[in-house]
């Protein structure tokens, strides 16, 4: 494939999370290795998911994954740090590519023409095979997260804001991986100052 033709899909994973990074990925396709079963992360299931992990690296023939800390998402809010994070995706990748599909209605600054797809993931394999990336670093780094702190269960929810993650900030506080810009954290970082 000349490099004029290549297409990378970008999409991120942890926008709603109440701590945590945003993690973002960019995955451009061989159309000579065809990847069965791609979709949307959020509809896989979690072997589904780390299947797919491994087969898009091995196949694809480009992918960088990239992410946006806590202290970003707070400064510049949770979009722009999504659009940071997919920005830093597309740049490293080993080849800039022709073009790059975005899911979302909001586009990264890049070094490449993009376009906005809404429900992307669904709709174009190099979109989901970037969605699969990054929701598999990002779970990662939560499982990581929860042997650090292992009172908010950042295994079992990745930082969403369930019932028992709520339950674990109103009986421990917050720590420094959560987003004190969001509301529900606002909320008990200010009853521990």
């Amino acid at each position: 494939m000349s490099a004029r033709r290549l297409v990378a899909g970008v999409d991120e994973a942890g926008r709603g999370s109440l701590a945590g990074p945003v993690v973002a990925a960019a995955a451009v396709l061989d159309p000579a290795h065809r990847i069965v079963g791609l979709d949307d992360s959020k509809k896989l299931s979690a072997p589904r998911r780390a299947a797919l992990e491994i087969e898009i690296k091995g196949k694809a023939l480009h992918w960088a994954v990239a992410s946006a800390s806590v202290a970003e998402i707070d400064a510049l809010n949770i979009l722009q740090a999504s659009l940071l994070a997919m920005r830093r995706a597309i740049v490293g990748l080993a080849k800039l590519p022709a073009t790059a599909l975005v899911d979302g209605n909001a586009l990264p600054r890049l070094p490449c023409p993009a376009t906005a797809v809404v429900g992307g993931d669904a709709l174009h394999d190099e979109i989901s095979a970037a969605s699969i990336l990054a929701k598999q670093e990002r779970d990662r780094q939560m499982v990581r997260l929860a042997v650090a702190y292992p009172q908010y269960g950042f295994e079992r929810h990745k930082g969403y804001p369930t019932a028992a993650h709520i339950q674990a900030l109103r009986r421990h506080g917050i720590c420094i991986h959560h987003r004190r810009s969001y509301a529900p954290v606002k909320r008990f970082a200010a009853q521990a100052d």
